[in-house]
């Protein structure tokens, strides 16, 4: 195997990933998608206990594992952040308008839910105050978890 293609699964199944992001963000930019997947994983990440944080990384491809585990501090999580801290940290990391934020959430949770292995999605945003479900995933809103 020539170096070149030594990370080239990695690579592909991450692209793969942030195609399905971009597609539900309703853009082709695979930067923009990738802009605002980061922080929705980061936010989510610190939001939640090690073990459920530590097994929601375990269904992430290699690349974006990485990038999900960049400046984690599991000593200091889970952070509780109400409805409005977690909405206004997503807006300002991922530097887009607050009339955005809602829409940009949804998008990516719904790409997520078809990634993620079957109910993980389900389990993990069943740890979140229901208000907060209702915004990440519009469609479970009503429903119990």
């Amino acid at each position: 195997m020539t170096h070149q293609r030594l990370f080239a699964h990695a690579e592909s199944t991450a692209l793969e990933w942030l195609r399905v992001v971009a597609d539900r963000l309703d853009t082709d930019d695979l930067h923009e998608a990738y802009q605002l997947l980061r922080p929705w994983l980061h936010i989510l990440r610190d939001r939640l206990p090690v073990d459920s944080a530590v097994h929601l990384a375990a269904q992430l491809p290699e690349l974006l594992r990485g990038m999900y585990y960049d400046g984690w501090q599991p000593s200091k999580v889970p952070i509780r952040l109400d409805v409005e801290d977690y909405l206004t940290r997503y807006q300002q990391e991922a530097r887009i308008p607050a009339r955005d934020v809602n829409r940009a959430l949804a998008a990516i949770t719904s790409a997520m839910s078809g990634l993620f292995s079957p109910g993980q999605l389900d389990t993990v945003l069943g740890q979140l105050p229901a208000k907060l479900r209702a915004i990440l995933n519009p469609a479970l809103s009503g429903r119990t978890l």
